[in-house]
């Protein structure tokens, strides 16, 4: 979890690339740095994903991979908890 203190709720949003997005919340994801954390680890670790992440409504959708169980273990790395894939 995040210790920065920088609580907002500002969005570290990325436009995705067209196609499906694997979408899962993550409730402990409470900042801005937060949301960067857990982009950089999916992006970092599973290759060709774009990741958007909001703080605000707690989602973190996934583009470019449809390997849930990496996506889960990326998030989980950068110590955050992500929820059961959300079906749109």
């Amino acid at each position: 979890m995040c210790s920065c203190q920088q609580h907002s709720t500002t969005t570290s949003a990325v436009t995705p690339a067209p196609g499906r997005a694997i979408s899962f919340r993550v409730e402990d994801m409470a900042c801005g740095h937060c949301a960067g954390a857990i982009k950089q680890a999916v992006e970092s670790k599973v290759p060709g994903t774009c990741v958007s992440a909001d703080p605000g409504s707690k989602l973190v959708s996934v583009q470019g991979s449809t390997d849930v169980a990496a996506i889960k273990s990326a998030i989980t790395s950068a110590g955050y908890t992500p929820g059961e894939e959300l079906v749109a």
